[in-house]
This record gives structure tokens, sequence and C-alpha cells, in this order.
């Protein structure tokens, strides 16, 4: 039988999928990971973690499936970056992760200097310290030597893709797609290539970077050892990317959401580059054969992750779970607010220095209403992302297609269809990053004959229908909105 092993490595966990030739999960296997936060607004990631729980889920998987996958997709958390030497291939420092806020005063100085939109025109982001660039110049910068090495080639520069295909084929690839590279501020989106203007601004010596590959392509094999055959390592795409590509979102004006740690909300434009005029980003959707196709984008940075909040730091709640069933059980008049900027704010605010705020308590408050509220709290971000979307003149299906954990939460994204005023389809595949990564790798490989093949696949599991009345809409969504501007004031 023929498989496919889809490797999708994320902010908090590592997981390997097994897809039949039908793009059926047959076995997957997860493993999390430690977070390392050295400072408040600091967020750090052992490499060594990311590489060795990757491994391990791909032979579990593997072992649950039987057989040698035809071929590996890999799908990865984006902008998280490492630094590593070429010749022994141990990492120089913690990988800093996308969440991570440390550049935020880089990047004012840069925006004060006026270089924000030539970095926007190129890149289709924004000056902010999410992006790759910022975060591989201070490890430049506070690495003793490390600047003069990467000057002489003797380092390695890559996001989480690149760190697991060097480690995957032994070092003998150094590659990136075009995705994660969109991601960077050092990749100019419209000639597809490295920028020499963005590094210099930006101080990264161009001996540091990866090849810049399509994203169905020929990225080596494994290493002898590491599985009992040398497999094809044959698509790779960031992980929202990759989402997009699962959700079979090829056309024009589709869009999709993932509900992840953050949320990342993706509208296809095709082949035209539209850059945004609402502080949405630009970026590559995926780019095949040589012909990049172009998606306006909405990032949040706080998704599930304040779920883990619940559970983790305020403690009221054992497992993520007890959410839906919490809010349920809330008082529906009680008016509770989360703004979780607990890692600033982003789209369509990119607020770095923003911190989370509560709005609305009183005596009556328990832990329900709290559950409610986050919950609550990815619907109005999502719409926040919609209108900006809307404003940029984007025509859509009326549709909103969701995957990622909390889509599966019957509660939420009845919620957020009807805050969006949209009907919002959840497909029976909601892992759609690691299916993405499987689909590019079966097109790479001749498994499948073309995208369109791939889109027939896609099914529908429920699709949740507006019920909320147009006005208590309204007044819910300023509601939102005073309590941001409140956040933001603060």
């Amino acid at each position: 039988m023929t498989t496919l092993l889809a490797l999708d490595q994320g902010t908090t966990s590592s997981r390997a999928i097994v897809f039949d030739a039908e793009f059926r999960p047959l076995a997957t296997a997860q493993a999390e990971f430690s977070q390392h936060f050295p400072q408040p607004g600091w967020v750090e990631h052992d490499p060594a973690d990311l590489w060795q729980t990757t491994l391990d889920c791909a032979r579990r998987a593997m072992a649950q499936a039987g057989g040698t996958p035809a071929a590996i997709g890999i799908t990865n958390q984006r902008e998280t970056v490492v630094l590593w030497d070429r010749a022994t291939g141990q990492p120089l420092h913690r990988a800093i992760v996308w969440q991570d806020r440390r550049t935020a005063e880089a990047c004012a100085a840069l925006k004060a200097a006026g270089h924000e939109p030539m970095v926007t025109a190129r890149t289709g982001l924004l000056l902010d310290p999410y992006f790759s660039g910022t975060k591989l110049a201070w490890l430049l910068d506070h690495i003793p030597g490390a600047r003069a090495r990467a000057e002489a080639g003797d380092l390695a520069f890559g996001t989480v893709d690149s760190w697991l295909i060097w480690n995957l084929t032994a070092g003998h690839v150094h590659a990136t797609d075009a995705t994660n590279a969109a991601r960077s501020m050092l990749f100019n989106i419209a000639t597809n290539q490295w920028d020499a203007e963005l590094c210099a601004l930006l101080r990264v010596p161009m001996a540091v970077l990866p090849e810049v590959r399509d994203s169905a392509a020929d990225y080596g094999r494994t290493a002898p050892g590491l599985f009992d055959a040398e497999i094809p390592i044959a698509g790779v795409a960031g992980d929202q990317q990759a989402a997009t590509i699962g959700q079979a979102c090829f056309q024009p004006g589709m869009m999709k959401s993932t509900y992840g740690t953050g949320c990342f909300a993706l509208l296809n434009t095709g082949t035209r580059m539209v850059l945004s005029q609402n502080r949405l980003l630009t970026t590559i959707a995926y780019r095949l054969g040589g012909q990049t196709t172009y998606a306006l984008e909405g990032s949040i940075f706080v998704a599930g992750a304040v779920v883990q909040w619940l559970r983790d730091g305020l403690q009221i709640i054992g497992q993520a779970d007890q959410t839906q069933a919490l809010a349920e059980a809330s008082d529906p008049a009680s008016g509770v607010v989360i703004v979780p900027a607990f890692t600033g704010m982003g789209a369509p605010y990119w607020r770095p220095e923003a911190q989370g705020a509560v709005f609305g308590l009183t005596r009556g408050t328990g832990r329900a209403e709290m559950a409610r509220a986050a919950l609550e709290s990815v619907g109005f971000q999502t719409l926040d992302l919609l209108r900006a979307m809307q404003a940029d003149g984007a025509e859509g299906d009326a549709v909103l297609r969701v995957d990622g954990g909390m889509a599966r939460s019957d509660w939420t994204m009845q919620f957020l269809a009807d805050m969006l005023g949209v009907a919002v389809d959840r497909p029976v595949v909601t892992e759609t990053t690691a299916l993405g990564a499987a689909a590019l790798a079966a097109l790479q490989i001749g498994l499948l004959p073309s995208l369109d093949d791939f889109s027939g696949g896609w099914a529908l599991e429920r699709r949740f229908i507006p019920a909320m009345a147009p006005d208590e809409r309204q007044a819910r969504a300023a509601r939102w909105a005073r309590a941001v501007a409140a956040t933001l004031a603060f």
C-alpha cells in the first residue's frame, strides 16, 4: 500500500501522520516539548527537542502504519529561527520562537527611520518582531563571534523546516520553500529571491541563507539509518500555507482560518499580489512549478493559547476540552471580555507592547464565564481580520473553512459563525496542516496529478450557520472594540 508521511512540527508539539494514497490518516504520533521563557516577552525552544520529537513521532507513526512511506512532506511553525554550525550541525543558541518580542525596539527604530514602506513593498510584511529577520540579526549580535563566522560562511540559518531537512539529510541539504522564506523579512516575494538590500538593512550575511525551492520539490532523501529505507523529502510549506492547501483553497476568494496556538486566516488572491491598506500581510500561499500564488493573511497570536492559559496559568480547568461545557453553562449576559494580548497584538493592530486584559468582572463572574470569554475572544479577533480583508476589497465566498484543535469545539465554531455572519465549514480531516504537506509530497512524486484532483477529495463534516440577530452581533462587536481600545490605551 502506498503511504505518505507528514511531519508537522508545531509551536507546542511535534506530530507525524501517515496518510494512505486517498489522504486518509492511518496512524498518528504526537509529542509535546518544553517551552522556555527566559524573560517576559521572550519565547525559546531547544532545537534538539524540535528534531528529536519529530524523529521519534515519525518512527512511531511509521511503526503503527507499517511499511515505508513513498515520500515525506514537512510543515512547520513559521518565523521561528535556528542558527547552527555547518561543520558540526550544532545550534549556537536556543531557537527564537515566532511569538518572541525581544526585537520590538529594533523594529521600532527601523520604522522610525522610515524603512517600513520599502520592507512592505518587497516582502508584504510589516516591521514587527514576529518575523524571522530581526531575530536572526539579534542572534548574530549577541552570540560572541557569530557575525564573523556567518560572514565567513561557517553558519547556517533556517526556519524549522530547514533545520529538519538538514537533520533528515545529515547536512546534505540546506533549503527552505518559498512560503517559509516569505516570512523572513529578507525575501522579495515579487522577484522570488533573497533581497540583498533587505539583508543589508538587517545586517544579515547572505552566506547563512538556505536555497529557496518550490513547495513541491526535491529536498533530498533521508540519511541511511534514520528509517528502514531512504525516503524522498518532496513537499515543504509553512503551517498556515500547508493548511490552505489541505483546505483546498485553490481559487481566488477562498478563505481558511486555522485555530491552533494562534489563529491565522489566509485568503487566496491568485497570482495577484495584493498589498493591504489595513495592516494585513501579503504572503506567498504556495509556489508550484515556479508559479507563485499569493494570499492576504491576518495573524492572531493567541487563540488556543488562551485556553492553555486557563489550564496552566489560572488553573481553572484541568483539560482544554472542558471549556465547551463551561461556556454552555455560563451566564450569556455576563459580558466578560478577555483581550488575550499575551505576546502583543497581531493583525490588524500590530502592537507588540500590548498586554492582555479582562473586562466586565463582577462578583458573579466564575470560571464558566472566564471560559466563555476565552472562547469568544477567538471569534472577536477573527472578526477583526475579516473586516480588514473586506476593507482591502477582498471578495470571498461568504464561507470560512476552519481547522486546527479549536475547530473541534462546536460551541466555538457556532459563535464564530454568529460573529462573522458567514457560514463556517469544518472538514472531515481537521489536521489540515499535515494533510497539505502530504498533498505537496504526493504532487511532487506524481501520486497526485494536480491540485484539482485533491480538491475533489475535500469533505465537509459540518457547516455552522449564523443564528445571531444582527443587532446583537453589532452590540457584541462594539463591546469588543471598546475593550481592545482600552487595552491598547493601557
